[in-house]
């Protein structure tokens, strides 16, 4: 029985190995006749998107000619782009005519755009007299900004009297914001008084406000008792503080007071925290009771801290 198995299975194991190797050969054989196949497709791929690499001497007649259908078709293209790589001498009669026609829409979009490659002696009458309108539009637009490129001799009578006004206007305006590029000689004599009117109007709020820039001199009487009413308000704010840019001989009686009330209420709570601010002599006998409680308390926790330790 076991002799019998033994035979049984070298048969098959025999079989398998030989239908193993039939397969392998078949797979071989088909993978060398499919190799140049593909070698030769992707040659043609590459030769007719006018890739590096490409292989002319193994092209087939036909081949050939599909090549050459791709270059002339790129050429074209190339060449309705106005691109570099164009060779206009490969150029068909019937494409030379297309070429023409979309290298002079390509100059007359330059040209409104106001590009410096513009080539005005292509263009014709009716295209030559939309660019100069749209031109001269460009130029009144940077006259209107206030653009250094403007060129006002090109502006025709209106467009010269628009950008007067609006000129006029946008310095009317940086006046009466007290910009420095302000022209004061191009106000009529109306705008010369708002523009003082306003100029005074910002230069009492910076007195008002306590600013190194406010000028005394401009203010009239009545501004300068505001002005002095705003300082001494700022100035016992300050007092009241204890901030060393306070002024005591500008406080009235009253103020004083309530500027060495505000003192000596700082003075207590600094001897009561133990501050080097502390002036004791100016404690009476009741701030020197509340500071002398202020300490023990003081001491009493430190012992008791010290304690649980």
């Amino acid at each position: 029985m076991k002799n019998n198995t033994k035979w049984v299975m070298s048969r098959f194991i025999r079989y398998f190995l030989a239908l193993l190797g039939i397969s392998v050969f078949a797979w071989c054989q088909k993978t060398k006749s499919t190799a140049p196949a593909a070698a030769e497709q992707s040659n043609i791929l590459v030769c007719v998107k006018g890739l590096p690499g490409c292989d002319i001497s193994v092209l087939t007649p036909d081949e050939i000619k599909q090549v050459a259908d791709a270059s002339m078709k790129r050429n074209l293209s190339y060449c309705l782009e106005g691109s570099t790589l164009c060779d206009p001498t490969r150029l068909k009669s019937t494409e030379i005519a297309s070429v023409k026609a979309a290298r002079y829409r390509r100059n007359v979009e330059k040209c409104m755009d106001g590009s410096p490659t513009c080539d005005l002696t292509l263009l014709d009458a009716k295209d030559a007299a939309a660019v100069h309108k749209s031109a001269d539009q460009r130029n009144f637009e940077k006259c209107i900004s206030g653009s250094p490129t403007c060129n006002p001799l090109q502006l025709t009578v209106g467009q010269n009297k628009t950008v007067q006004e609006a000129r006029t206007k946008a310095n009317l305006d940086k006046c009466m914001a007290g910009s420095a590029t302000c022209d004061p000689l191009r106000l009529s004599s109306n705008e010369a008084q708002m523009v003082k009117k306003e100029s005074q109007r910002r230069n009492l709020d910076r007195c008002l406000d306590g600013l190194s820039n406010c000028d005394p001199w401009a203010l009239t009487t009545e501004e300068i008792k505001s002005e002095r009413v705003a300082f001494q308000r700022r100035n016992l704010a300050v007092c009241m503080q204890g901030l060393a840019s306070c002024q005591p001989l500008e406080l009235s009686d009253s103020d004083l007071n309530s500027a060495r009330s505000a003192f000596r209420g700082r003075n207590v709570e600094a001897c009561k925290r133990g501050l080097p601010a502390c002036d004791p002599s100016l404690l009476n006998g009741p701030e020197m009771a509340a500071v002398t409680a202020a300490y023990q308390q003081r001491r009493s926790r430190l012992q008791s801290q010290q304690s649980k330790r």
